[in-house]
């Protein structure tokens, strides 16, 4: 019996391999950088463009937005973090080789996870956040590349759910090992 992944599943991992390892790679990178040239001087804003968008390098030890559980938050968010990559693992092995966008959301989100969770593993100082948005006092929560992702990729994840559990009105055709099947299953 043979192990060998089938050429439907090499078409979802050709997609969803390069884009979590480029998440993964910019999020370790610009991490990284903003420790580097923002380090000694944590917590002071510079601005890139003006005040709306600045570089202010923060050490989050809870969730996002700033969500804290107490002394064990990096273990309790770690542990969760490792659920969440489980469960969209099992729904990257349910999505259907062409079903891009769930593909992608989930390279997103996973590849995300796995930016922040790195951080968590490697420092009790917390997640590495750098991006500061909004005006004047008005400003979102510092953030990272990983945040981006996991952000986008939940927004897209959540469409594509939401327009699969919406009911047509027309029967849903589509190609199942070469043959074209209805909603119902039947071969046409």
């Amino acid at each position: 019996m043979s192990h060998l992944p089938s050429p439907m599943s090499a078409v979802k991992a050709r997609l969803f391999w390069p884009i979590l390892i480029a998440v993964v790679a910019c999020d370790v990178v610009t991490k990284a950088i903003a420790v580097i040239a923002l380090g000694p001087l944590q917590r002071v804003p510079h601005d890139v463009i003006g005040e709306y968008v600045r570089l202010t390098l923060v050490y989050n030890p809870g969730a996002a937005f700033g969500l804290h559980v107490g002394e064990y938050s990096r273990w309790v968010f770690l542990a969760l973090t490792v659920g969440a990559l489980l469960i969209l693992g099992r729904l990257y092995i349910s999505a259907p080789p062409g079903d891009r966008p769930r593909v992608i959301s989930l390279a997103l989100v996973c590849g995300g996870a796995i930016g922040n969770l790195i951080d968590r593993i490697r420092s009790d100082l917390g997640v590495v956040d750098f991006l500061d948005v909004g005006i004047g006092d008005a400003r979102w929560p510092t953030f990272n590349v990983a945040d981006m992702a996991v952000s986008i990729g939940a927004f897209l994840l959540a469409i594509v759910l939401w327009a699969e559990d919406r009911p047509s009105e027309e029967p849903r055709v589509g190609l199942v090992a070469g043959e074209l099947r209805h909603e119902s299953g039947e071969a046409t």
